[in-house]
């Protein structure tokens, strides 16, 4: 897919993997559209960037500012790659010390994680089914699951149900949007450097990173940007779930 002339809205990508792959598709050439929370650091994000950069705020819980979103992105030109790194990773017990896990805990983070891919890949259709074919695509759509879909660990019930429902939406929707000529593509990463794991004490990270089989470290976001650069690329590449996490399969704590 050719950057030119194309732009990139990347939701939650004021900070973490979501920033990383802004840099990375600004610095190819495309504009970038930074979809996040009013009080993020999208705007900031933005401003670093400078020409072709532009910070849109929206909860993507909210089909209604996603659809919106996606709009005013299409006014900087077509919309030929969206990118979904919005998330959170609050963790609980099912039956912990404090009695079960709240139903309120657990639908707040389908409802981001989830719903929220959903709301980001069909606004992204909506706007790139419009879109004339570039190499045969009208536009390409990644999303962001986790290798606790398929490696939960305990506490993560929410979670790994939420980023497993990510894994299961790709293929049928590569499906339903292959007539429109969009690529449906999710990464699933493994333990990365991003601030869900800043806030970790260093000996902390250090050992998580150890437990990696090779190479023995935390990702970096840039690692993961460098793979949306290749889906974007690489027409061949639809309906699948890509782990990238060192070959590591999570333990049950």
């Amino acid at each position: 897919m050719a950057p030119h002339d194309a732009v990139a809205v990347i939701a939650g990508g004021g900070s973490g993997l979501g920033r990383a792959t802004a840099h990375r598709l600004h610095r190819q050439g495309r504009t970038v559209v930074l979809l996040d929370l009013p009080d993020s650091q999208g705007k900031a994000a933005a401003a670093a960037l400078g020409e072709r950069a532009h910070f849109v705020p929206a909860d993507v819980t909210d089909p209604e500012q996603v659809r919106q979103a996606f709009v005013d992105a299409a006014g900087h030109g077509p919309v030929r790659a969206a990118v979904n790194c919005a998330g959170i990773a609050t963790p609980g017990r099912i039956l912990g010390k404090r009695g079960t896990l709240p139903a309120e805990d657990f639908r707040r983070v389908i409802e981001i994680n989830l719903l929220g891919t959903f709301h980001v890949l069909a606004a992204a259709a909506t706007v790139m089914a419009g879109n004339t074919p570039d190499n045969g695509d009208r536009g390409v759509i990644v999303c962001t699951a986790s290798i606790a879909a398929y490696d939960g660990q305990i506490g993560q019930a929410a979670y790994a149900a939420s980023k497993g429902g990510v894994a299961s939406l790709t293929l049928a929707a590569a499906r339903d949007l292959a007539d429109s000529a969009i690529r449906v593509v999710t990464v699933a990463p493994g333990l990365f450097d991003t601030p869900l794991l800043s806030g970790l004490p260093e000996k902390a990270r250090t050992q998580l990173g150890a437990a990696v089989p090779h190479p023995s470290r935390l990702g970096s976001p840039d690692e993961y940007a460098s793979l949306v650069g290749h889906i974007l690329d690489n027409p061949m590449l639809n309906g699948e779930v890509i782990r990238l996490d060192g070959a590591l399969r999570m333990p049950p704590r």
